[in-house]
């Protein structure tokens, strides 16, 4: 067997880990959001988005720590963010009934708009004319630790605008301790099996890469994007078959927030400057296409469109339409 089929072999492996680690973080999410008295939303905002982003977080650290491979790092963060933004079509698309704009809570406008100004900044720092860092602390771009401050403002506004559910959970029992700490313990497991595959996925991504003479940005943005997004598509499924949709919306939204993150993490650990002057231009795009899509779903939180086609509405049409725009400029980038 050669070392591309090997490759091959490991990156499938780990995306099926990945996937089967999906269910068991959505299942015991709702437990957690049950027995906590936490509203979905807000589960599926942070420790589901957190959680399902570690496959971004740890290959980003992987391919610059280990690889230095920035184009990887970042190509997989804002194609992650592409592909979490088709995966709200594919959510609305599984749903019978009323369409997913029709019953998602207007609550989700907040986190989607900070969505936009956290990948707006990272945009404005990539289409920076080449050789012009801006203000830096020391080896990290000011981008950097104004992602972070966003983020956390982010996370602050709208833990205050929904945090909470209407229905406290009720004063725990031993029983219901009992039930919240097996979860929390699943929920626990389910993370680390999703922290090792990100790890070996993004070893295999690589290889692979290597071996196909592909360039970084094209590897990152599609192959590496879509299997370290394996997570939201299992849960989004998972989120369907349980009606907490909204857990789902949060869940996909969130992530977006949290891999702007991870390019703050990213330029951290990349000690030979600012990371985003160190990638290929083509990722702009990628940024620039995700604030479109994310404007979208803005768009179909206020306009609640009803008619769809075989399930399939103008918003879907447009999101998906904007996944693939962005896989075809990539890939004539390579």
């Amino acid at each position: 067997m050669n070392a591309l089929t090997l490759s091959w072999l490991l990156f499938a492996l780990c995306v099926a880990l990945i996937g089967a680690a999906g269910p068991v973080l959505s299942r015991n999410a709702d437990v957690i959001a049950e027995e906590t008295g936490v509203s979905g939303s807000w589960i599926g905002l942070v420790v589901l988005a957190s959680v399902t982003s570690l496959p971004e977080l740890v290959l980003g650290a992987s391919a610059i720590g280990l690889a230095h491979r920035p184009d990887i790092a970042i190509g997989d963060a804002l194609g992650s963010c592409v592909f979490n933004l088709a995966l709200v079509a594919v959510l609305d698309m599984a749903l019978r009934g009323p369409g997913l704009f029709q019953v998602a809570s207007r609550r989700h406008l907040l986190s989607a708009a900070f969505g936009v100004l956290l990948i707006g900044v990272v945009a404005v720092a990539l289409l920076l004319p080449s050789g012009a860092t801006g203000p830096t602390l020391g080896h990290v771009g000011l981008i950097s630790p104004l992602l972070l401050l966003l983020y956390a403002v982010a996370m602050r506004s709208l833990f205050r605008h929904g945090g909470q559910d209407r229905h406290p959970a009720s004063a725990p029992t031993p029983r219901s301790r009992s039930r919240l700490h097996g979860a929390i313990a699943r929920y626990v497991g389910g993370a680390v099996v999703i922290v090792g595959s990100g790890i070996g996925l993004s070893l295999a991504a690589e290889r692979v890469a290597e071996l196909m003479g592909w360039q970084m940005s094209f590897m990152g943005s599609l192959f590496v994007a879509g299997a370290t997004s394996m997570p939201e598509l299992v849960v989004t499924l998972a989120a369907v078959r349980m009606g907490a949709l909204d857990m789902a919306m949060a869940n996909l939204l969130g992530s977006n927030l949290f891999d702007m993150v991870i390019v703050a993490i990213d330029d951290l650990l990349f000690m030979d400057g600012p990371v985003l002057r160190h990638v290929a231009p083509a990722h702009a795009l990628s940024a620039v296409i995700a604030m479109g899509m994310t404007a979208l779903v803005m768009l179909g939180l206020v306009s609640r469109p009803g008619g769809r086609l075989l399930r399939v509405g103008w918003i879907d049409v447009g999101l998906i339409g904007g996944y693939v725009l962005n896989l075809f400029a990539l890939y004539r980038d390579t």
